[in-house]
């Protein structure tokens, strides 16, 4: 059981440094995030900073073992709601910094979105995995 609870800790680490050093590149470089914005939500800029802040947050507090249940859940939501710059970028074939991206990796990145959900709900403790009995 010790180890599962090390292994949270350190996958919570893991995806909160990445959510952290992403949410920072939306303020280092938001031109580069900027094209994915759909048309539909208006000023790209002001999306890609406001997700940005939230990718931070929830990168600190997954991070930080008091607040990880809560931020998981809401670092789930975040992940379904943003997908749709994903979808976005997929559907109308957006480039980013002039290239385009093949089908096998959008489908890549959306399988990357399904595991960081999984991850944050098992972290979170909202995911339970049973443990075989191996005392049979």
């Amino acid at each position: 059981m010790k180890g599962i609870v090390w292994l949270k800790h350190i996958l919570s680490l893991i995806l909160g440094i990445f959510f952290i050093n992403v949410g920072i590149g939306h303020f280092v470089e938001p031109e580069w995030f900027e094209p994915i914005v759909p048309d539909i939500l208006g000023d790209p800029t002001f999306w890609v900073l406001i997700t940005g802040a939230m990718e931070v947050a929830l990168g600190v507090g997954l991070i930080v073992p008091q607040t990880r249940k809560y931020s998981s859940i809401l670092m789930v939501l975040f992940l379904v709601a943003i997908y749709w710059a994903n979808l976005n970028m997929w559907i109308n074939d957006i480039p980013l910094e002039g290239k385009t991206f093949a089908t096998i990796w959008h489908v890549i990145r959306l399988l990357a979105q399904v595991l960081m959900i999984l991850i944050a709900l098992w972290v979170g403790g909202w995911l339970q995995i049973r443990q075989r009995n191996t005392n049979k």
